[in-house]
Protein backbone atom coordinates (compact mmCIF):
# COMPACT_ATOMS: atom_id res chain seq x y z
CA UNK A 1 0.00 0.00 0.00
CA UNK A 2 1.45 3.41 -0.92
CA UNK A 3 1.41 6.60 1.12
CA UNK A 4 -1.76 8.25 -0.19
CA UNK A 5 -2.83 11.82 0.51
CA UNK A 6 -5.22 10.84 3.30
CA UNK A 7 -2.37 9.23 5.19
CA UNK A 8 -0.10 12.22 4.59
CA UNK A 9 -2.76 14.52 6.04
CA UNK A 10 -2.96 12.60 9.28
CA UNK A 11 -1.68 14.75 12.16
CA UNK A 12 -2.83 12.84 15.20
CA UNK A 13 0.65 11.55 15.94
CA UNK A 14 2.12 14.96 16.68
CA UNK A 15 0.35 15.37 20.00
CA UNK A 16 -0.72 11.86 21.02
CA UNK A 17 2.40 10.07 22.24
CA UNK A 18 4.29 13.32 22.57
CA UNK A 19 2.72 14.15 25.90
CA UNK A 20 4.85 14.41 28.97
CA UNK A 21 4.27 14.68 32.69
CA UNK A 22 4.65 18.16 34.16
CA UNK A 23 3.38 18.98 37.63
CA UNK A 24 0.09 17.13 37.91
CA UNK A 25 0.68 15.56 34.50
CA UNK A 26 -1.15 18.00 32.23
CA UNK A 27 -1.06 17.29 28.51
CA UNK A 28 0.68 20.14 26.69
CA UNK A 29 0.19 20.63 22.99
CA UNK A 30 2.98 21.68 20.67
CA UNK A 31 1.47 25.20 20.61
CA UNK A 32 1.64 25.45 24.39
CA UNK A 33 5.24 24.26 24.42
CA UNK A 34 6.17 26.81 21.76
CA UNK A 35 4.70 29.53 23.97
CA UNK A 36 6.77 28.35 26.94
CA UNK A 37 9.95 28.10 24.85
CA UNK A 38 9.87 30.96 22.33
CA UNK A 39 12.03 29.59 19.56
CA UNK A 40 12.40 32.38 17.02
CA UNK A 41 13.24 34.96 19.69
CA UNK A 42 16.04 32.77 21.02
CA UNK A 43 17.98 32.82 17.73
CA UNK A 44 20.96 35.18 17.68
CA UNK A 45 23.53 35.13 14.90
CA UNK A 46 24.12 32.36 12.42
CA UNK A 47 24.13 28.74 13.61
CA UNK A 48 27.03 26.41 12.88
CA UNK A 49 24.70 24.08 10.95
CA UNK A 50 21.16 24.27 9.62
CA UNK A 51 18.64 21.54 8.90
CA UNK A 52 15.23 21.91 7.30
CA UNK A 53 12.44 19.37 7.82
CA UNK A 54 10.55 19.39 4.53
CA UNK A 55 8.64 17.28 2.00
CA UNK A 56 10.85 15.38 -0.41
CA UNK A 57 10.37 13.29 -3.56
CA UNK A 58 12.99 10.58 -3.76
CA UNK A 59 13.53 8.44 -6.86
CA UNK A 60 14.92 5.27 -5.30
CA UNK A 61 14.81 3.18 -8.47
CA UNK A 62 13.66 3.29 -12.10
CA UNK A 63 10.03 4.41 -11.99
CA UNK A 64 9.91 4.23 -8.18
CA UNK A 65 9.47 7.58 -6.46
CA UNK A 66 8.90 7.92 -2.72
CA UNK A 67 7.13 10.96 -1.24
CA UNK A 68 8.40 11.50 2.27
CA UNK A 69 9.68 14.03 4.80
CA UNK A 70 13.43 14.51 4.96
CA UNK A 71 16.19 16.88 6.06
CA UNK A 72 17.22 19.44 3.43
CA UNK A 73 15.41 17.50 0.71
CA UNK A 74 17.80 14.55 0.77
CA UNK A 75 18.05 11.03 2.19
CA UNK A 76 20.12 10.51 4.23
CA UNK A 77 20.20 14.08 5.52
CA UNK A 78 23.39 16.15 5.39
CA UNK A 79 26.44 14.53 6.96
CA UNK A 80 27.26 16.45 10.14
CA UNK A 81 30.88 16.30 11.34
CA UNK A 82 31.36 17.77 14.80
CA UNK A 83 34.36 17.91 17.11
CA UNK A 84 34.19 16.27 20.49
CA UNK A 85 34.07 18.86 23.26
CA UNK A 86 33.55 21.86 20.95
CA UNK A 87 30.19 23.64 21.51
CA UNK A 88 27.90 23.70 18.47
CA UNK A 89 24.62 25.29 17.42
CA UNK A 90 22.25 23.64 14.95
CA UNK A 91 19.13 25.39 13.65
CA UNK A 92 16.28 23.06 12.69
CA UNK A 93 13.45 24.64 10.68
CA UNK A 94 10.15 22.80 10.46
CA UNK A 95 8.80 23.26 6.93
CA UNK A 96 6.53 20.23 7.20
CA UNK A 97 2.81 20.25 8.01
CA UNK A 98 3.04 18.94 11.60
CA UNK A 99 5.11 19.70 14.74
CA UNK A 100 8.34 17.72 14.92
CA UNK A 101 11.72 17.59 16.66
CA UNK A 102 15.19 16.15 16.14
CA UNK A 103 16.98 13.68 18.41
CA UNK A 104 20.79 13.58 18.55
CA UNK A 105 21.16 9.86 19.05
CA UNK A 106 24.07 8.61 21.17
CA UNK A 107 25.21 11.95 22.62
CA UNK A 108 25.67 12.63 26.33
CA UNK A 109 23.98 16.03 26.27
CA UNK A 110 21.32 17.77 28.37
CA UNK A 111 17.66 16.75 28.34
CA UNK A 112 16.38 19.98 26.79
CA UNK A 113 18.58 19.60 23.71
CA UNK A 114 18.43 15.80 23.44
CA UNK A 115 15.33 15.97 21.25
CA UNK A 116 12.81 13.79 23.12
CA UNK A 117 9.62 15.47 24.29
CA UNK A 118 9.27 13.02 27.17
CA UNK A 119 12.47 14.53 28.60
CA UNK A 120 11.21 18.10 28.11
CA UNK A 121 12.64 18.90 24.68
CA UNK A 122 10.24 21.24 22.85
CA UNK A 123 8.39 20.32 19.70
CA UNK A 124 9.15 22.60 16.76
CA UNK A 125 5.93 24.20 15.60
CA UNK A 126 5.07 24.34 11.90
CA UNK A 127 6.99 27.17 10.25
CA UNK A 128 9.26 27.74 13.26
CA UNK A 129 13.00 27.34 13.74
CA UNK A 130 14.51 25.89 16.91
CA UNK A 131 18.16 26.20 17.85
CA UNK A 132 19.82 23.22 19.50
CA UNK A 133 22.95 24.17 21.48
CA UNK A 134 25.17 21.53 23.04
CA UNK A 135 28.71 20.24 23.43
CA UNK A 136 28.96 16.95 21.52
CA UNK A 137 30.43 13.88 23.22
CA UNK A 138 31.51 11.12 23.13
CA UNK A 139 33.35 10.73 19.83
CA UNK A 140 32.21 8.11 17.33
CA UNK A 141 29.48 7.27 14.84
CA UNK A 142 26.23 8.80 16.07
CA UNK A 143 23.16 9.81 14.09
CA UNK A 144 20.23 12.20 14.14
CA UNK A 145 16.57 11.49 13.44
CA UNK A 146 13.03 12.55 14.19
CA UNK A 147 11.63 11.56 17.57
CA UNK A 148 8.00 12.20 16.63
CA UNK A 149 5.48 9.41 17.00
CA UNK A 150 3.51 7.81 14.20
CA UNK A 151 0.86 5.45 15.62
CA UNK A 152 -1.16 4.38 12.58
CA UNK A 153 0.23 7.14 10.32
CA UNK A 154 2.88 5.16 8.48
CA UNK A 155 4.30 8.25 6.76
CA UNK A 156 5.41 9.79 10.06
CA UNK A 157 8.20 9.32 12.59
CA UNK A 158 11.04 7.05 11.57
CA UNK A 159 8.93 5.58 8.76
CA UNK A 160 9.88 8.82 6.97
CA UNK A 161 13.25 9.86 5.57
CA UNK A 162 14.23 12.01 8.55
CA UNK A 163 17.66 10.66 9.47
CA UNK A 164 21.33 11.38 8.86
CA UNK A 165 24.85 10.55 10.01
CA UNK A 166 26.33 12.51 12.93
CA UNK A 167 30.08 11.92 13.23
CA UNK A 168 31.78 13.15 16.38
CA UNK A 169 35.49 13.40 15.74
CA UNK A 170 38.05 13.02 18.53
CA UNK A 171 41.70 13.97 18.53
CA UNK A 172 43.31 13.89 15.11
CA UNK A 173 45.09 10.61 14.52
CA UNK A 174 46.24 8.97 11.28
CA UNK A 175 43.34 6.94 9.92
CA UNK A 176 44.24 3.26 9.35
CA UNK A 177 42.06 3.14 6.25
CA UNK A 178 42.09 4.54 2.72
CA UNK A 179 38.43 5.40 2.17
CA UNK A 180 35.34 6.06 4.28
CA UNK A 181 31.86 4.95 3.20
CA UNK A 182 28.66 5.67 5.11
CA UNK A 183 25.92 3.09 4.55
CA UNK A 184 22.39 3.78 5.83
CA UNK A 185 19.59 1.20 5.50
CA UNK A 186 15.94 2.18 5.31
CA UNK A 187 12.63 0.54 4.39
CA UNK A 188 9.90 2.33 2.43
CA UNK A 189 6.15 2.31 1.74
CA UNK A 190 5.04 0.56 4.91
CA UNK A 191 1.58 -0.91 5.07
CA UNK A 192 -0.64 -2.51 7.66
CA UNK A 193 -0.31 -6.27 7.84
CA UNK A 194 -3.36 -7.63 9.70
CA UNK A 195 -1.85 -10.92 10.90
CA UNK A 196 1.60 -11.94 12.10
CA UNK A 197 1.52 -14.96 9.76
CA UNK A 198 0.84 -12.70 6.79
CA UNK A 199 3.61 -10.35 7.87
CA UNK A 200 6.08 -13.20 8.03
CA UNK A 201 5.36 -13.94 4.39
CA UNK A 202 5.64 -10.30 3.29
CA UNK A 203 8.36 -8.88 5.51
CA UNK A 204 11.75 -8.25 3.96
CA UNK A 205 13.29 -9.47 7.20
CA UNK A 206 11.41 -12.70 7.81
CA UNK A 207 13.62 -14.51 10.32
CA UNK A 208 14.23 -11.39 12.40
CA UNK A 209 10.80 -9.88 12.78
CA UNK A 210 8.31 -11.98 14.65
CA UNK A 211 5.53 -9.70 15.79
CA UNK A 212 5.47 -6.47 13.83
CA UNK A 213 2.25 -5.56 12.06
CA UNK A 214 4.02 -3.48 9.41
CA UNK A 215 5.40 -4.73 6.09
CA UNK A 216 7.37 -2.83 3.44
CA UNK A 217 7.37 -2.60 -0.34
CA UNK A 218 10.92 -1.31 -0.89
CA UNK A 219 14.29 -1.01 0.84
CA UNK A 220 17.34 1.12 0.10
CA UNK A 221 20.95 1.58 1.02
CA UNK A 222 21.35 5.34 1.26
CA UNK A 223 19.03 6.78 -1.41
CA UNK A 224 18.70 3.89 -3.87
CA UNK A 225 17.53 0.34 -4.31
CA UNK A 226 19.97 -2.35 -5.36
CA UNK A 227 21.04 -1.74 -8.97
CA UNK A 228 19.97 1.91 -9.03
CA UNK A 229 22.28 4.83 -8.42
CA UNK A 230 26.06 4.78 -8.41
CA UNK A 231 28.02 1.78 -7.11
CA UNK A 232 30.50 1.96 -4.27
CA UNK A 233 33.80 2.25 -6.15
CA UNK A 234 36.93 0.75 -4.62
CA UNK A 235 40.46 -0.23 -5.61
CA UNK A 236 42.27 -3.47 -4.99
CA UNK A 237 44.34 -3.33 -1.82
CA UNK A 238 42.35 -0.56 -0.18
CA UNK A 239 41.26 -0.68 3.43
CA UNK A 240 37.76 0.77 3.52
CA UNK A 241 36.01 1.97 6.68
CA UNK A 242 32.30 1.24 6.38
CA UNK A 243 30.01 2.97 8.82
CA UNK A 244 26.77 1.02 8.71
CA UNK A 245 23.52 2.36 10.19
CA UNK A 246 20.11 0.71 10.40
CA UNK A 247 17.74 3.65 10.04
CA UNK A 248 14.66 1.49 9.51
CA UNK A 249 11.56 2.10 11.61
CA UNK A 250 10.99 -1.56 12.49
CA UNK A 251 13.18 -3.95 10.46
CA UNK A 252 16.38 -5.60 11.68
CA UNK A 253 18.82 -6.66 8.96
CA UNK A 254 21.66 -9.13 8.32
CA UNK A 255 24.28 -8.13 5.75
CA UNK A 256 27.13 -9.73 3.84
CA UNK A 257 29.63 -8.82 1.10
CA UNK A 258 30.63 -12.02 -0.72
CA UNK A 259 34.37 -12.58 -0.94
CA UNK A 260 35.05 -10.16 1.90
CA UNK A 261 34.87 -9.97 5.67
CA UNK A 262 34.03 -7.16 8.06
CA UNK A 263 36.55 -6.43 10.80
CA UNK A 264 34.32 -4.83 13.39
CA UNK A 265 36.14 -2.09 15.30
CA UNK A 266 33.25 -0.16 16.88
CA UNK A 267 29.59 -0.60 17.80
CA UNK A 268 27.23 2.34 18.23
CA UNK A 269 30.32 4.53 17.78
CA UNK A 270 32.27 2.99 20.67
CA UNK A 271 35.50 1.01 20.06
CA UNK A 272 35.02 -2.68 20.88
CA UNK A 273 37.45 -4.41 23.26
CA UNK A 274 37.97 -7.31 20.88
CA UNK A 275 37.93 -6.32 17.18
CA UNK A 276 37.04 -9.37 15.13
CA UNK A 277 36.41 -10.28 11.49
CA UNK A 278 33.04 -11.74 10.52
CA UNK A 279 31.51 -12.70 7.19
CA UNK A 280 27.99 -11.70 8.24
CA UNK A 281 26.92 -8.81 10.44
CA UNK A 282 23.62 -8.01 12.11
CA UNK A 283 22.13 -4.56 12.62
CA UNK A 284 19.05 -4.10 14.74
CA UNK A 285 16.99 -0.94 14.36
CA UNK A 286 19.11 2.13 15.34
CA UNK A 287 22.37 0.20 15.73
CA UNK A 288 25.62 1.28 14.07
CA UNK A 289 28.69 -0.78 13.23
CA UNK A 290 32.09 0.51 12.11
CA UNK A 291 33.94 -2.15 10.12
CA UNK A 292 37.16 -2.27 8.13
CA UNK A 293 36.81 -4.15 4.85
CA UNK A 294 40.00 -5.09 3.02
CA UNK A 295 39.43 -4.93 -0.72
CA UNK A 296 41.31 -8.07 -1.77
CA UNK A 297 38.77 -9.85 -3.99
CA UNK A 298 38.54 -7.93 -7.30
CA UNK A 299 35.24 -8.02 -9.14
CA UNK A 300 31.75 -6.57 -9.05
CA UNK A 301 29.83 -7.64 -5.93
CA UNK A 302 26.61 -7.06 -4.03
CA UNK A 303 26.75 -5.74 -0.49
CA UNK A 304 23.30 -6.57 0.77
CA UNK A 305 20.84 -8.51 2.86
CA UNK A 306 21.45 -12.23 3.27
CA UNK A 307 17.75 -12.72 2.42
CA UNK A 308 16.98 -13.01 -1.28
CA UNK A 309 13.53 -11.54 -0.72
CA UNK A 310 15.06 -8.42 0.86
CA UNK A 311 17.54 -7.95 -1.99
CA UNK A 312 14.70 -8.26 -4.49
CA UNK A 313 12.95 -5.26 -2.90
CA UNK A 314 16.18 -3.27 -2.97
CA UNK A 315 18.25 -3.97 0.12
CA UNK A 316 21.71 -3.90 -1.37
CA UNK A 317 24.31 -1.85 -3.21
CA UNK A 318 26.85 -2.74 -5.88
CA UNK A 319 30.55 -2.70 -4.92
CA UNK A 320 32.70 -2.25 -8.01
CA UNK A 321 36.48 -2.59 -8.18
CA UNK A 322 38.37 -0.25 -10.49
CA UNK A 323 38.77 -1.80 -13.95
CA UNK A 324 36.16 -4.51 -13.34
CA UNK A 325 32.85 -4.83 -15.17
CA UNK A 326 29.99 -7.26 -15.49
CA UNK A 327 26.88 -8.27 -13.58
CA UNK A 328 27.19 -7.91 -9.80
CA UNK A 329 27.75 -11.22 -8.02
CA UNK A 330 25.98 -12.50 -4.93
CA UNK A 331 26.95 -15.66 -3.07
CA UNK A 332 25.12 -16.87 0.01
CA UNK A 333 27.39 -16.82 3.06
CA UNK A 334 27.63 -19.72 5.46
CA UNK A 335 25.03 -19.52 8.23
CA UNK A 336 26.34 -17.68 11.27
CA UNK A 337 24.91 -16.72 14.64
CA UNK A 338 25.33 -13.13 15.74
CA UNK A 339 26.88 -12.94 19.20
CA UNK A 340 27.71 -9.59 20.80
CA UNK A 341 30.00 -11.27 23.32
CA UNK A 342 32.60 -12.17 20.68
CA UNK A 343 33.54 -8.48 20.49
CA UNK A 344 33.68 -8.00 24.28
CA UNK A 345 36.11 -8.95 27.00
CA UNK A 346 35.54 -11.37 29.86
CA UNK A 347 36.92 -9.27 32.71
CA UNK A 348 34.68 -8.97 35.72
CA UNK A 349 32.44 -5.91 35.73
CA UNK A 350 32.11 -3.69 38.81
CA UNK A 351 29.27 -4.54 41.14
CA UNK A 352 26.32 -2.17 40.63
CA UNK A 353 24.98 0.02 43.41
CA UNK A 354 21.44 -1.01 42.51
CA UNK A 355 19.59 -3.21 40.02
CA UNK A 356 16.31 -2.74 38.16
CA UNK A 357 14.64 -5.80 36.65
CA UNK A 358 12.36 -4.91 33.73
CA UNK A 359 10.12 -7.41 31.92
CA UNK A 360 8.64 -6.57 28.51
CA UNK A 361 5.39 -8.05 27.20
CA UNK A 362 2.62 -7.24 24.76
CA UNK A 363 -1.00 -7.29 25.86
CA UNK A 364 -2.76 -7.15 22.51
CA UNK A 365 -4.53 -4.24 20.82
CA UNK A 366 -6.19 -1.74 23.16
CA UNK A 367 -9.06 0.70 22.52
CA UNK A 368 -9.61 -0.34 18.92
CA UNK A 369 -5.97 -0.02 17.86
CA UNK A 370 -4.60 -2.12 15.00
CA UNK A 371 -1.43 -2.79 16.99
CA UNK A 372 -0.42 -4.42 20.25
CA UNK A 373 0.20 -2.38 23.37
CA UNK A 374 3.52 -2.99 25.11
CA UNK A 375 4.25 -3.08 28.82
CA UNK A 376 7.27 -2.78 31.10
CA UNK A 377 6.54 -4.62 34.34
CA UNK A 378 2.88 -4.64 33.34
CA UNK A 379 2.59 -0.88 32.79
CA UNK A 380 2.66 1.22 29.61
CA UNK A 381 3.75 4.76 28.83
CA UNK A 382 2.61 7.27 29.96
CA UNK A 383 1.08 5.44 32.96
CA UNK A 384 4.38 4.09 34.25
CA UNK A 385 6.47 5.30 37.17
CA UNK A 386 10.01 6.50 36.41
CA UNK A 387 13.10 4.69 37.65
CA UNK A 388 14.91 6.79 40.28
CA UNK A 389 18.71 7.05 40.25
CA UNK A 390 21.31 9.05 42.15
CA UNK A 391 24.13 10.96 40.51
CA UNK A 392 27.42 9.06 40.37
CA UNK A 393 26.08 5.59 41.14
CA UNK A 394 26.29 2.56 38.85
CA UNK A 395 23.03 0.82 37.94
CA UNK A 396 22.24 -2.49 36.32
CA UNK A 397 19.19 -2.90 34.08
CA UNK A 398 18.15 -6.54 33.79
CA UNK A 399 16.10 -6.55 30.60
CA UNK A 400 13.80 -9.57 30.30
CA UNK A 401 12.07 -10.10 26.96
CA UNK A 402 8.85 -11.94 27.70
CA UNK A 403 7.60 -11.69 24.11
CA UNK A 404 8.16 -13.33 20.74
CA UNK A 405 9.56 -10.09 19.24
CA UNK A 406 13.08 -8.77 19.16
CA UNK A 407 13.55 -5.46 20.98
CA UNK A 408 16.37 -2.99 20.23
CA UNK A 409 16.45 -1.13 23.56
CA UNK A 410 17.86 2.42 23.46
CA UNK A 411 19.02 4.47 26.45
CA UNK A 412 19.15 8.21 25.83
CA UNK A 413 21.97 10.50 26.99
CA UNK A 414 24.09 7.66 28.40
CA UNK A 415 26.31 4.82 27.19
CA UNK A 416 25.87 1.45 28.87
CA UNK A 417 28.17 -1.54 29.30
CA UNK A 418 26.80 -4.96 28.39
CA UNK A 419 27.34 -7.19 31.44
CA UNK A 420 25.37 -10.32 30.53
CA UNK A 421 23.63 -11.87 27.54
CA UNK A 422 21.62 -14.93 28.42
CA UNK A 423 23.96 -16.99 30.59
CA UNK A 424 27.16 -15.36 29.26
CA UNK A 425 28.91 -12.84 31.48
CA UNK A 426 30.67 -10.13 29.50
CA UNK A 427 32.29 -6.72 29.88
CA UNK A 428 33.83 -3.82 28.01
CA UNK A 429 31.25 -3.63 25.22
CA UNK A 430 29.79 -0.09 25.30
CA UNK A 431 26.59 0.65 23.40
CA UNK A 432 23.44 2.77 23.41
CA UNK A 433 21.22 0.17 21.68
CA UNK A 434 21.07 -3.54 22.53
CA UNK A 435 18.91 -6.03 20.66
CA UNK A 436 17.18 -8.53 22.94
CA UNK A 437 16.08 -11.77 21.35
CA UNK A 438 12.68 -13.36 22.09
CA UNK A 439 12.44 -14.81 25.61
CA UNK A 440 16.04 -13.84 26.35
CA UNK A 441 17.53 -11.72 29.14
CA UNK A 442 20.26 -9.11 28.79
CA UNK A 443 21.88 -7.05 31.56
CA UNK A 444 23.44 -3.65 30.92
CA UNK A 445 25.17 -1.33 33.37
CA UNK A 446 25.35 2.46 33.25
CA UNK A 447 26.71 5.19 35.47
CA UNK A 448 24.28 7.96 36.33
CA UNK A 449 26.70 10.71 35.30
CA UNK A 450 24.46 12.99 33.21
CA UNK A 451 21.69 14.47 35.40
CA UNK A 452 18.32 15.14 33.84
CA UNK A 453 15.32 13.17 32.66
CA UNK A 454 16.45 10.21 30.54
CA UNK A 455 14.27 8.14 28.24
CA UNK A 456 14.61 4.40 27.72
CA UNK A 457 12.55 2.72 25.01
CA UNK A 458 12.36 0.08 22.33
CA UNK A 459 13.56 1.73 19.12
CA UNK A 460 11.02 -0.04 16.95
CA UNK A 461 8.63 2.81 16.11
CA UNK A 462 5.67 0.47 16.39
CA UNK A 463 6.59 -0.50 19.95
CA UNK A 464 7.54 2.90 21.35
CA UNK A 465 4.34 4.42 19.97
CA UNK A 466 2.28 1.85 21.84
CA UNK A 467 3.64 2.04 25.35
CA UNK A 468 7.22 0.73 25.30
CA UNK A 469 8.92 3.66 27.05
CA UNK A 470 10.01 4.62 30.55
CA UNK A 471 11.77 7.61 32.07
CA UNK A 472 14.79 7.52 34.35
CA UNK A 473 14.88 10.44 36.80
CA UNK A 474 17.75 11.66 38.93
CA UNK A 475 17.04 12.31 42.59
CA UNK A 476 19.06 13.40 45.58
Amino acid sequence: MGLDSSVLRTTRYSITRRRFLAGAGALLSARTISALVPQAAALSGKADHSLRIEPCSLEIGPGVTIRTIAYNGQVPGPLLRLSEGVPVTIDVTNASSTPDLTHWHGLAIDSLNDGAMEEGSPMIAVGETHRYSFTPKPFGTRWYHTHASAFDNLSAGTYSGQFGFLLIEGKNQPAPWDQEINVAIHHWEPSFVPMVETMRQQSSNEPLTTGSDVGYKYATINAHMLGAGEPIRVKQGQRVLMRLLNASATENVVLALPGHSFRIIAMDGNPVPNPKSVDVLSLAVAERVDAIVEMNSPGVWVLGSTLEKARQVGLGVVVEYAGKTGAPVWKDPAPADWDYTQFASNAEVPKPDDTFTLTFRDIGPQKGSKFDTWTINNKSWPDIEPLKVQHGKRYRLVLRNGSGDQHPIHLHRHTFEVSRIGSKQTSGLKKDVINIMPLDTVAVDFTADNPGDTLMHCHQQLHMDYGFMQLIKYSG
